[in-house]
């Protein structure tokens, strides 16, 4: 039996949406995209929404958006796929790493306090897996009046906000709850990826949700949308309406527009997207069930505290083993056909930050980093081949770990 990691999830109802567009006549951004932007604020609970090519690509706009650059800095997890950092990058400014939670995989709160300074612009929590981050704390730390005073603004929008911006790397979370309220509805940004492995996908893309109450959400999606689109004042769509060929370019912005294309297979997945969560929360509950028999399992939670998970991923951890040893596993696993992966290269061990950073300093990070094997949780995955993957896991693990205990002893 061969089971892949992450297939797309593709019905003929999200064929005939694609091939509805490319009979339209128009497959670049227009009335798809527009519709599919509706349709999250109205799942979300966004106050406005913008499509983009990317998540990396929505985080990079949100943050140039507040005017990040040279000499500032934006607190991230180093415990993160590399998007997260590369985007702050990118607007020159310098990605400040700090550990994660000791139950979680998420940001530690605690750590982020510590690590602000009077050049801290904003801070990304990530929802790593699909579980959200601890949103109350953040905007109750970033709100401090302390915090608030050390706050260095350098344009008119920092004056304005007077705080540290939140932008939630939502990639995992779509769909995920937070008190009760989506994920997407709360942070100043949301960005969420809907690359062909998440949860929601439209090939290649991402959205970035606002929700200001210092700023006029419809003026924040303007900017957004000429950033996204060369700072050009019309878009192709409203070029070719009668008369309305003659545009302008008011701001260096980037090419980062989600096209009709990519946005038709995230429209058709958002009809059913209330039914693809049912049946990954299915998938992650059955492994919960077959796992639990094992001492050697350290499981994931679909929900804790007042947080429920998108079931993104299914972060399996191996008690009491090394790196090494997990990749062994890995290795067996695979040669057993069945898919499985690492959610993530802790920033620090990449080649790119390991001058500039420590794993040493992040032992949350590598302690969860060293034993994780995501396992594949998608809506295709049958009982029958659930219960496969954790045979072949079970057996690998004996092969690895229990054999190397006999012969020592």
């Amino acid at each position: 039996m061969k089971i892949p990691f992450s297939p797309p999830y593709i019905t003929d109802g999200i064929i005939n949406e694609v091939v509805d567009t490319l009979r339209s006549g128009w497959i670049t951004t227009g009335p798809k995209t527009k519709l599919l932007e509706e349709g999250i604020c109205e799942f979300t609970g966004a106050k406005r929404c913008h499509c983009v090519n990317s998540a990396t690509s929505g985080l990079l706009l949100a943050l140039k958006w507040y005017g990040i650059g040279v000499g500032d800095e934006v607190i991230i997890p180093a415990y993160t796929y590399s998007a997260t950092a590369l985007a702050v990058i990118h607007c020159g400014a310098k990605p400040v790493m700090v550990d994660i939670n000791e139950e979680d995989f998420n940001i530690s709160v605690n750590a982020i306090e510590k690590a602000i300074t009077s050049n801290t612009k904003a801070i990304i929590p990530v929802d790593i897996g699909g579980l959200p981050c601890d949103y109350d704390q953040i905007f109750e730390l970033v709100s401090k009046v302390e915090i608030k005073k050390s706050f260095t603004p350098s344009n008119e929008k920092q004056n304005k906000l007077g705080r540290i911006l939140v932008v939630s790397d939502a990639a995992h979370s779509f769909g995920a709850l937070y008190t009760n309220n989506k994920i997407g509805s709360l942070p100043d940004f949301s960005i969420f990826s809907f690359h062909a492995v998440k949860n929601l996908t439209t090939g290649e893309g991402g959205a970035i949700c606002m929700n200001f109450f210092d700023f006029d959400n419809d003026e924040v999606h303007q900017e957004l949308s000429l950033m996204s689109l060369n700072g050009q004042t019309k878009s192709a769509l409203s070029k070719s309406e009668g008369g309305g060929w003659k545009y302008d370019i008011v701001l260096p912005g980037y090419k980062a527009n989600m096209p009709d294309i990519c946005a038709s297979i995230g429209l058709a997945q958002l009809r059913i997207y209330e039914s693809i969560l049912l049946k990954r929360e299915f998938v992650f509950d059955l492994y919960i069930k077959l796992l639990s028999q094992y001492d050697w399992a350290i499981l994931p939670n679909r929900t804790y505290e007042n947080k429920k998970s998108s079931c993104h991923l299914f972060q399996l951890r191996i008690r009491n083993i090394t790196e090494s040893q997990r990749d062994l596993i890995i290795k067996e696993i695979s040669d057993n056909n069945v898919g499985v992966n690492v959610h993530f290269i802790p920033l620090p061990i990449l080649t790119l930050f390991q001058s500039d950073y420590n794993i040493i300093d992040f032992p949350y990070t590598y302690e969860k980093y060293k034993n994780e094997i995501s396992l594949p949780i998608y809506p295709q995955l049958s009982e029958n081949e659930i219960v496969h993957v954790v045979e072949v896991l079970a057996n690998a693990y004996k092969a690895i770990v229990d054999e190397k205990k006999l012969q020592i002893s």
